[in-house]
């Protein structure tokens, strides 16, 4: 005889999505929704999710959803420490900590973080320092793979080094290993591995645990979507202002080569789901 613990539906999914843009125009939320209504689709499942402003309004998801996705954002993430809003978004990644702890939940909720979300998390994990870069990340990067990266299910597919979109002031640097590795995660990928020049390189994912994974790098990004926006004339004069014409160049060129974002795209969230889908329906023998 078994006896499990099942969803009343497996093929029904809720999912919260955080939104930390506080309200400012981005391409960000519209490549989430996309990417689950793909994933809805090819795999024949009803998804349906809800979303929560987070900065704006102080909205955050009870623990009823199946999943959870918390997006990137603007600004410092270290100037909100003490914010209202800060305090009650750890507040709820507590709750889900202490969702997941032990035995008493056989189905657990898995958490994506982000870009800013997943600079928040090292904080709130304290397990890693965040600073402020000497100049801006901006345009399509290789991501070096460590070998605990080869190893984790939502890279599965990917190659190394894989490509991804950056858009950032901050970095992660310094990473606790210990303390990861006392959590149960492990640092997966890094911004680019130079062994022969002493300069520390940022941290570009970790496994924070087995239940929540994040990202500093946008996987969300979607190439030909992105392409299209950043050709429209008042985004194409924003970046050439702020970053120059080649790196606008670059950008375009990168976002339509096949082999690097549009296989990001198409491996990291759709892992990340079939992962965390797979895990929803658990039978205790």
């Amino acid at each position: 005889m078994f006896a499990g613990m099942y969803m009343s539906d497996p093929k029904h999914i809720h999912i919260a999505i955080l939104d930390l843009y506080e309200g400012v125009a981005n391409q960000g939320m519209r490549c989430i929704r996309e990417l689950l209504t793909q994933y809805a689709e090819i795999n024949q499942l009803r998804i349906e999710w809800d979303e929560f402003d987070v900065r704006s309004k102080q909205e955050l998801p009870d623990l009823s959803y199946d999943l959870y996705i918390s997006s990137g954002g603007p600004g410092s993430p270290l100037d909100s420490e003490g914010s209202e809003w800060e305090n009650k978004y750890f507040n709820w990644l507590r709750s889900v900590e202490d969702y997941n702890t032990g035995d008493r939940h056989l189905i657990k909720k898995n958490v994506l973080f982000i870009c800013h979300s997943f600079q928040l998390a090292c904080r709130y994990f304290k397990v890693a320092q965040v600073t402020q870069r000497r100049s801006t990340a901006f345009g399509v990067f290789p991501v070096h793979m460590l070998e605990t990266g080869h190893e984790e299910p939502v890279f599965d597919g990917l190659q190394d080094p894989f490509y991804a979109v950056d858009s950032r002031d901050y970095q992660v640097v310094q990473p606790d290993t210990q303390r990861i590795r006392s959590m149960g995660g492990a640092v997966l990928a890094i911004e680019k591995e130079r062994p022969h020049i002493p300069l520390e390189r940022a941290i570009m994912a970790i496994r924070f645990n087995e239940n929540m994974i994040g990202t500093q790098f946008h996987p969300e990004a979607d190439a030909s979507g992105m392409s299209l926006y950043l050709q429209r004339d008042d985004r194409r004069q924003v970046v050439i202002d702020n970053h120059g014409f080649e790196k606008w160049q670059s950008m375009i060129e990168q976002l339509n080569d096949p082999d690097k974002i549009r296989y990001t795209y198409s491996h990291i969230i759709p892992n990340f789901l079939k992962h965390s889908i797979n895990n929803l329906v658990e039978v205790e023998a």
